[in-house]
């Protein structure tokens, strides 16, 4: 047998296509060929190769040696054809069996030694690989982050020679697993740690409850980071399927995904220093940006002015689609990007205007130019903004945390959750279209009181919509079936942003 056919995958955004390696034994001068628009990493395999099977104790063919990797226009990049490159020269050259590859697939990088090492974007294949009815053969390491997909489904091993041992029938390859029962449950900052804020509290579980992005702006040292790390350890646990989802953005990233985090919301705090392609991802070869190491959690931007106004402009369109699309000349890339947004920022250059302790050394033209540079578009995104206002500093060491723990807040917030996704299938922050109206009806009076807060501050649609997904959490957390005028006057609270803007216009 001078052919032999390998069943592999690529992994191009969160897909991850079918490869075909082809490797064929030939006559004339000893020769190693890799063809099929092979990245750099992907050549290199031939030296990998090589070592990792002599050094297993198997023959090099001293033929001219040529492996295809098909499609031909697909790019490939990694290690983890290195294990189907090697099987295919084993399996050309009759040095093992080949009856059980057209039912496999392999990936895995290997080394000199001819021990497998993990590679990345395990749960895209494994999902692919299931679809086309077909095991998965993986590195050790990889088992438990398959194993979150399908458990029967994949096969493990640490060395070449179980590889072939399995082959040949001679011994059994494990099944991966993971043991979710020794994931450690996660452990959040205790929301009653904050003391006093109250008003920010109460914002911080609204906004959990109803997934909406929120926005805290007050003097420095009031607790606006402290009330933003607290925010998962509220938020509703996730079901399975979020879980996948956002493991699978994880896979593919360069970070990886570690299986201890299962069903743990991610909590993203980028620096205001960050590009737009860490932000929203991208790259020669696009990978994920933080919005969507954020999906199904958290992304909080401390000091939202010293952002680049470019790179936070950027993030108006996935706001409202919950996804990034990356395009490039070759092709097109979409990355799930529905995050919750959290951030917070000074009201000045100095941070102190408006706080009553502190004189402002900003002057007013300074303020116009430090709030300028966040546009109204992308303010208009937030649901909800509160001005965190500084304490009294005398005795504020003294005092003792009030306010409930972390735990029961999560309750109340979970309870108001599920109301929410049985009555509509998704949260109020994530309303839109039909549904908003049909789930967020007024009675003649809270209409005209919401219209004239409109005009009076001059809030564009988009503004009056955000008004009534809050207005319809607070409904919900007082077990009410209608928004009524107090949740209209509540939600309209949580404009803070909108009057500091006005108050600095004029």
């Amino acid at each position: 047998m001078n052919l032999a056919l390998i069943h592999s995958r690529a992994v191009i955004g969160m897909d991850a296509p079918l490869v075909t390696v082809e490797v064929h034994l030939s006559l004339g001068l000893p020769a190693f060929s890799i063809v099929g628009l092979p990245e750099a990493s992907v050549k290199e395999a031939k030296e990998r190769v090589r070592c990792a099977l002599i050094n297993a104790g198997f023959d090099w063919p001293a033929r001219r040696i040529t492996v295809n990797l098909a499609p031909a226009d697909l790019p490939k990049e990694g290690g983890r054809f290195d294990l189907p490159i090697a099987i295919g020269i084993l399996a050309a050259s009759e040095q093992c069996q080949s009856d059980k590859l057209a039912n496999i697939e392999l990936a895995g990088e290997l080394a000199l030694s001819g021990e497998i090492r993990p590679v990345h974007g395990i749960i895209p294949m494994v999902v692919s690989s299931q679809q086309a009815n077909r095991q998965l053969l993986l590195p050790e390491q990889n088992g438990a982050e398959a194993a979150l997909v399908e458990a029967n489904h994949c096969l493990t091993a640490n060395h070449l020679l179980a590889v072939t041992a399995w082959l040949n029938d001679q011994q059994p390859l494990p099944i991966a697993e993971n043991n979710q029962a020794d994931c450690n449950a996660p452990e959040h900052p205790d929301l009653q740690d904050v003391i006093g804020q109250q008003q920010a509290k109460r914002a911080l579980m609204i906004a959990a409850a109803g997934r909406h992005h929120l926005l805290f702006y007050g003097p420095p040292g009031t607790g606006k980071t402290m009330l933003a790390s607290r925010l998962p350890g509220i938020l509703p646990t996730m079901d399975d399927s979020e879980a996948l989802e956002s493991a699978a953005v994880y896979s593919i990233s360069h970070q990886g995904f570690q299986a201890s985090n299962w069903r743990q919301r991610p909590f993203r705090a980028p620096h205001h220093s960050s590009s737009a392609v860490a932000l929203v991802g991208g790259g020669s070869h696009p990978r994920p940006g933080e919005i969507s190491l954020a999906h199904r959690g958290v992304l909080f931007l401390d000091e939202l002015p010293e952002f680049s106004r470019h790179v936070l402009d950027m993030l108006r369109q996935p706001l409202e689609s919950g996804q990034i699309t990356i395009s490039r000349a070759a092709r097109q890339l979409d990355f799930p990007a529905q995050f919750q947004l959290i951030a917070a920022m000074n009201p000045s250059p100095c941070g102190n205007w408006g706080n009553p302790n502190v004189a402002c050394r900003s002057t007013p033209d300074e303020i116009r130019r430090y709030l300028n540079r966040l546009s109204g578009p992308l303010l208009d995104r937030f649901d909800m903004s509160l001005e965190v206002p500084a304490q009294p500093d005398q005795g504020l060491y003294q005092q003792v945390p009030d306010g409930p723990h972390s735990a029961n807040v999560k309750q109340i917030v979970e309870q108001c959750y599920q109301h929410q996704l049985d009555r509509q299938g998704c949260a109020n922050g994530h309303l839109h279209g039909r549904v908003l109206q049909q789930h967020c009806q007024l009675n003649p009076d809270n209409s005209r009181l919401l219209q004239q807060i409109i005009e009076q501050f001059g809030l564009s649609a988009r503004a009056q919509q955000r008004i009534l997904k809050v207005a319809r959490t607070l409904a919900d957390l007082s077990e009410s079936d209608t928004i009524e005028s107090n949740h209209i006057s509540e939600a309209i609270g949580y404009r803070a942003i909108d009057r500091l803007m006005q108050q600095l216009a004029t």
